[in-house]
């Protein structure tokens, strides 16, 4: 176990905070790095990135929104660089399957000269419990690009678990985890599955690109909108059409089927008709 604290990069997120929570819960160090912490990070500003890296034994980052926005390689190049100088052990990086910019992010990572653990996740069940599509999912609808395409859709919380294995543990160094659901499912399926959850129906909408960018820029302003749809329109070709084993690999389990996330979600309440 690390005694100098780990910086979570991005820990107000819904990745980040998981990870911090399970670190705090080992009675683990945690530096939680966001714009409003004590020592505040800030990927815009990278004079904060030198304080909030140094004394950190290691690193879980993730880059909000996503590695395709524009200058997010660069800017984890230079962060990279300031790692190294401040003397991290290891950084850990969540990575995007099937994006182009993601695979330039990792291989910043993977040449840094640093200790480091990839892990490359699959579309987040949780985007419809916490995220733009939550709302739509109150009103009935699931209303998704990408036709009949299909998807492991993988709980965060498999990813969570991924992450603190590979900061905490032995055996995880220079390992790249593709980490997905148990099975793949289209976005018709997952509502059916959504539908036996609630008791009440769900429908998958197919929808264009250019309404999903609509829909999530309603949620998220349109700057995350733009990085989203990018993201969707390079993904949902059916390219992620297969599961990995990353989970497993990692933690010697399964991982959730989507199933048991609706489950989850909804016994906490995730889709009560008040947010």
């Amino acid at each position: 176990m690390p005694t100098q604290p780990i910086l979570v990069v991005g820990a107000n997120g819904k990745t980040g905070s998981r990870v911090a929570a399970r670190l705090e819960a080992k009675h683990i160090a945690v530096r939680r790095g966001s714009r409003g912490a004590d020592i505040p990070f800030d990927w815009d500003a990278p004079e904060t990135w030198t304080p909030a890296l140094t004394g950190a034994s290691k690193a879980y980052v993730t880059y909000f929104p996503d590695l395709a926005f524009p200058g997010a390689v660069e800017k984890l190049e230079a962060f990279a660089k300031v790692a190294g100088e401040t003397g991290l052990e290891q950084i850990v990086l969540l990575s995007g399957r099937g994006e182009h910019f993601a695979s330039l992010g990792e291989d910043v990572v993977r040449n840094s000269g640093l200790a480091f653990t990839i892990v490359r996740a699959a579309w987040f069940a949780q985007n419809f419990s916490e995220g733009y599509l939550r709302d739509p999912i109150v009103d009935g609808t699931l209303p998704m690009p990408g036709g009949d395409i299909t998807e492991p859709i993988i709980d965060i919380d498999d990813i969570a678990d991924v992450v603190v294995a590979s900061l905490t543990e032995d055996g995880h160094i220079g390992e790249r985890y593709e980490v997905t659901g148990p099975r793949l499912m289209s976005f018709s399926e997952m509502a059916k599955v959504l539908s036996t959850t609630l008791g009440r129906h769900i429908q998958h909408v197919p929808i264009s690109f250019e309404d999903f960018h609509a829909n999530v820029a309603a949620a998220g302003g349109d700057f995350v909108a733009d990085v989203f749809t990018q993201v969707a329109r390079e993904t949902l070709d059916g390219r992620n059409a297969k599961v990995a084993n990353g989970v497993e690999r990692a933690l010697g389990r399964k991982p959730r089927d989507f199933a048991a996330f609706a489950a989850a979600a909804a016994s906490r309440g995730a889709w009560a008709t008040a947010a």
